[in-house]
């Protein structure tokens, strides 16, 4: 058999086990993340993470696919470990910066949730109570805001 052919075999063995091995690790771990981005929507945050593993397989399968072709035959078992240490390295990087980027998204995603989640009143307003006499002062004198007496 042409050692072409089992860095063929060998780099897409690899490759597809590293990529199915990363998407369980993220759908499992992400779950608790996007419930949270999803104000607790179960179903919701369920459905999202579906989608992303679904679009990472897409994106990651596909990079694999097209990375497969080797323009050089491959002589011997020490160029055999070259081409695949170059393939999978790449396809690595590729899987991180995937997953970097899918991480800064969600972060973005919640942190929007959570100054949302800040902008509303723990307790609703009462009433409004007006100022003391004089204006910026109140019962208990000058406020922060007030300015200066003349002569002081």
């Amino acid at each position: 058999m042409d050692l072409t052919v089992v860095a063929y075999v060998a780099y897409l063995l690899v490759s597809v086990g590293l990529t199915i091995w990363v998407a369980r690790t993220l759908s499992r771990n992400g779950k608790v993340f996007l419930a949270d981005v999803l104000h607790g929507n179960e179903k919701l945050a369920d459905a999202v993470n579906h989608l992303l593993v679904v679009g990472f397989y897409l994106v990651n399968f596909g990079f694999v696919a097209l990375y497969l072709s080797q323009d050089e035959a491959v002589p011997d078992a020490r160029g055999l470990f070259e081409a695949l240490s170059v393939k999978l390295g790449v396809v690595l990087l590729v899987l991180g910066a995937l997953h970097l980027a899918n991480v800064y998204v969600l972060n973005k995603i919640r942190r929007r949730g959570v100054m949302e989640r800040r902008q509303v009143p723990p307790v609703p307003p009462h009433g409004w109570t007006a100022p003391g006499k004089g204006g910026p002062t109140g019962p208990q004198g000058p406020g922060p805001w007030a300015a200066p007496a003349p002569g002081a």
